[in-house]
């Protein structure tokens, strides 16, 4: 593993679709450099690229032009199976394998111990005497919270998520924000979520990126680009007229 400061580094990174007899740019230009250990919310309105840059990251969808570097390496030198294992990715709405909890946080690695299971579904709190419950039975926020579990199964360096808490009541979001915080700190995780939620990302704290039509607007502390943004962007952004 390179143990360079930054984790992963976008360079110049552009995707391109075609739009009717057109081509259209979703995301256009973006380069950051991530730190390890670091959570990242990323912001913007809708259309603006969000979920769309975050799916370049572990390859769901691929870059049109640009670069990007995990561990120091080119992520194409990586097979999509191993980048995918070591930069987890969690949707918005949890998708559980029929079968039990167990089944599923084996499913990444079925060697797990029964002890390493138990530790996963601690960590989630959640109280392990469920693990071999069907998952048909759990609630909406105790699914999310599964498919966390699952996503550290698989032992990654890095998690991607996209608006977690989007299907979630407000006592389940504050449940689950809290939850990846945690979990972010004990493991050392970096951590980039997508959220529609300007509110979310300073609860969450760490850094924030503002994206508008596929570019980088604005970046830093996300108390300071959601409370007192620099740029005209920004302050649009924030006054709810950015569209």
């Amino acid at each position: 593993m390179n143990p360079g400061r930054f984790i992963l580094e976008a360079r110049d990174l552009f995707r391109t679709v075609r739009d009717g007899d057109s081509e259209k740019a979703i995301i256009r230009g973006f380069s950051f450099n991530f730190e390890r250990g670091e959570i990242y919310n990323i912001m913007g309105p809708s259309g603006s690229g969000k979920s769309s840059l975050l799916r370049m990251f572990n390859r769901l969808d691929e870059a049109s032009d640009g670069q990007v570097l995990f561990e120091g390496a080119e992520y194409q030198s990586y097979h999509p199976c191993e980048l995918r294992r070591r930069i987890g990715y969690m949707f918005q709405t949890p998708y559980l394998f029929p079968g039990s909890i167990r089944e599923n946080l084996l499913y990444p690695d079925s060697g797990l111990s029964d002890t390493r299971l138990r530790e996963l579904i601690t960590g989630i709190k959640l109280d392990p005497n469920l693990l071999d419950t069907d998952t048909d039975n759990l609630s909406l926020g105790e699914k999310q919270r599964i498919a966390l579990a699952r996503l550290l199964a698989a032992g990654p360096s890095m998690v991607l998520l996209d608006e977690p808490t989007s299907a979630l009541d407000p006592g389940n979001t504050l449940a689950i924000e809290e939850l990846i915080r945690n979990i972010a700190r004990r493991h050392e995780l970096t951590v980039i979520m997508v959220t529609h939620n300007p509110e979310q990302a300073v609860r969450m704290g760490g850094e924030a990126l503002l994206l508008y039509k596929g570019e980088l607007a604005e970046w830093g502390g996300s108390d300071q680009v959601v409370n007192n943004p620099r740029t005209e962007i920004g302050r649009r952004y924030k006054e709810k007229d950015c569209g």
